[in-house]
């Protein structure tokens, strides 16, 4: 395989996975396991120490310019032990004094003193997975928390922090264009400086794969309800800047927008991915998923499931899988910044893809054109390294 020459290495961030839940959400595919026993915090904290010492050699010198705490519920764990483990990380990593520091919390596990304590920890950021303020619709996504707790949480969260998300799942069964509004409009209510918002999927190995709910919205609803909230909430001043989400100004989530960037990300915790630039190589990486599993292994170094080196043929797909997720595309000059390619050896790609009007070509940016956001996958399906299989593979996006 011939080796890369990067001249520069991108930004780095950490990615720390809390693996536990109250009760795992039937349309979740996420890395989380429900929590039957007492929460092993003191083991686990110490299990993603162990991981990180084990990484450093692989950014030595490097700084880390973003955190995110996910799962999961990550607000399981309490504020002190979160404020240990953000301690214990800046004793052994650079760490920006401008880093954006997210843990993301679900309203039935947020607790006043919690929240006050991550705060003071050095939490700067809090993403609150809402998904709705219907009961009704709560009840059918199997969340434990109702539309009273999810206010309540809400009101702690916004007491101490300023910079805060809102996680919000429309297309749900049942729901109505209306209802889907109406749960944009009382997000908009609590002023937070980020909203996320998901389209209802069912993915492979989850409960909702098994036993699909009846009443799901058929394709022109479900694209009605996205163009409405995407134009309630370009109307209250949030920028739709990814694929699913949309900021105040400049409150992007700047880990995502990092991911986004094909920035460098190390993933720490039970089944978290790394991907890892060289001056001679990208790498990517996963942990073993269960929790028992990582904790045992990690401590005698063989917590790593996979470690594969991307091959340059597939550089052009895993750059474009990501940066064409922002509205507002990429500088060509990260192309070759990011994956040490000329932007020529993808311009037939580019080229077909402005033909089917997917993209747009401007002097120093590619943008994705309101269709290319809409049919991302056929977009992206230009760019996989082996045209003949492309229809045949999945493309599984991050969210």
């Amino acid at each position: 395989m011939n080796s890369l020459k990067l001249k520069q290495l991108p930004p780095l961030s950490l990615y720390i996975h809390l693996p536990w839940c109250v009760k795992k959400c039937p349309y979740c595919d996420f890395n989380s396991h429900n929590l039957k026993d007492n929460l092993p915090e003191e083991q686990y904290i110490n299990a993603l120490l162990a991981d990180l010492d084990n990484a450093l050699p692989l950014i030595w010198g490097r700084s880390i310019q973003t955190i995110f705490i996910g799962g999961g519920t990550p607000s399981l764990f309490s504020g002190s032990a979160i404020d240990f483990l953000l301690s214990q990380i800046r004793n052994r990593i650079r760490l920006s004094p401008y880093a954006e520091i997210t843990l993301e919390a679900n309203p039935g596990t947020v607790e006043r003193q919690y929240i006050q304590e991550y705060r003071r920890a050095g939490i700067n950021r809090i993403s609150l997975g809402i998904q709705s303020f219907n009961d009704k619709h709560l009840k059918s996504l199997g969340r434990i928390h109702n539309t009273k707790e999810a206010y309540l949480a809400i009101e702690t969260v916004a007491n101490c922090f300023d910079n805060f998300n809102l996680d919000i799942i429309y297309a749900l069964p049942t729901q109505s264009l209306t209802e889907a509004i109406s749960d944009i409009e009382k997000a908009i209510s609590f002023k937070p400086t980020h909203i996320s918002t998901y389209n209802l999927t069912i993915e492979p190995n989850t409960q909702f794969a098994k036993y699909t709910p009846t009443g799901l919205p058929d394709n022109d609803l479900c694209y009605q309800m996205q163009d409405s909230i995407g134009q309630l909430l370009n109307e209250n001043g949030y920028q739709h800047y990814e694929t699913s989400a949309f900021a105040h100004n400049t409150q992007q989530c700047q880990h995502n927008m990092n991911y986004w960037s094909f920035g460098d990300y190390l993933g720490i915790g039970a089944g978290a991915h790394s991907k890892l630039s060289f001056h001679d190589q990208i790498i990517r990486q996963m942990r073993h998923k269960h929790p028992a599993t990582y904790m045992e292994k990690v401590h005698l170094g063989s917590h790593i499931q996979e470690n594969i080196q991307i091959g340059i043929e597939d550089l052009p797909f895993e750059f474009m899988m990501n940066a064409l997720r922002l509205t507002n595309g990429f500088e060509t000059a990260i192309f070759n910044e990011r994956t040490g390619l000329p932007l020529n050896s993808v311009l037939s790609q580019i080229l077909t893809a402005q033909e089917q009007k997917l993209l747009s070509i401007m002097p120093d940016k590619i943008v994705p054109t309101k269709r290319g956001q809409d049919f991302l996958n056929d977009l992206l399906l230009l760019f996989l390294p082996d045209p003949i299989n492309a229809a045949k593979q999945q493309i599984k996006q991050v969210q």
